[in-house]
């Protein structure tokens, strides 16, 4: 029964789409850490892509509504720590930010990331001529890069 409780509402939190991001769920971003359940209690834990993401607030807001929805009774808890990461973005969410025209945050560990320069395939036409022109693009977990290829802009998401 317990388990029933801990799948329904992983699968009500997990519907949760980012509000800035309307194409991945919470589940895609990894920002969905955690469902724990105490007889009829259930916590759901999230940790905010940043600490002063200003989606939280809506996130919480609309997991809340998802649980409700369920019939499920719980409370939503944020953690800072450890902090988020874009290794925790699922291999899905990165697919469907590319479809959504974003290009998904570079694999960690690489040596160019150690000196500032990381390798970004355009969304658009996949060239790899490609420039940062500001630190911040659409909100700020992303920065704002053009294509030399095909000249388009596009936002990046940025690595954590």
């Amino acid at each position: 029964m317990v388990s029933d409780l801990h799948d329904r509402a992983w699968a009500a939190a997990a519907s949760v789409c980012d509000p800035e991001i309307p194409v991945l769920t919470i589940a895609d971003l990894g920002v969905l850490r955690a469902v724990r359940v105490s007889g009829d209690a259930v916590e759901v834990e999230i940790t905010p892509t940043y600490s002063g993401c200003p989606a939280m607030n809506m996130i919480q807001i609309e997991i809340e509504t998802a649980l409700h929805e369920a019939g499920i009774a719980g409370r939503v808890l944020t953690t800072l720590s450890p902090a988020w990461t874009t290794e925790w973005m699922t291999a899905d969410g990165r697919r469907k930010l590319l479809e959504y025209g974003i290009a998904p945050p570079p694999p960690s560990g690489s040596r160019r990331a150690l000196f500032g320069e990381i390798a970004v395939a355009c969304p658009r036409c996949a060239s790899a001529d490609t420039e940062q022109l500001a630190e911040f693009g659409s909100t700020s977990c992303k920065a704002l890069w053009r294509c030399r290829a095909c000249r388009e802009p596009f936002d990046l998401f940025k690595c954590h």
